[in-house]
C-alpha cells in the first residue's frame, strides 16, 4: 500500500508542476491573467486533485471558442 501512495504523491506533485510550467509558458506570451489563474489552479492542486489539468483544458477550449 506505500507504493501506492507514493505514486498518487508523485502524479500529484507531476501535476502541479505542469501547471506551474504552463503559467510561465502563459506569462512569456504576454498573458498575465491567464498566469495568474494558473499559478493559483497549482496552488490549490495540493488540496483539490486534478485543478490545474482542468483550468488549462478550460483556458484552451476558451481561446479556441473565442
Amino acid at each position: 500500500m506505500s507504493t501506492t501512495g507514493n505514486r498518487a504523491n508523485t502524479l500529484k506533485n507531476a501535476s502541479t508542476v505542469t501547471t506551474v510550467i504552463d503559467a510561465m509558458m502563459e506569462f512569456a506570451k504576454g498573458r498575465r491573467g491567464s498566469g495568474l489563474l494558473l499559478l493559483g489552479a497549482a496552488a490549490l492542486s495540493s488540496r483539490v486533485p486534478g485543478i490545474g489539468t482542468v483550468t488549462s483544458l478550460l483556458l484552451r477550449a476558451y481561446r479556441r471558442l473565442r
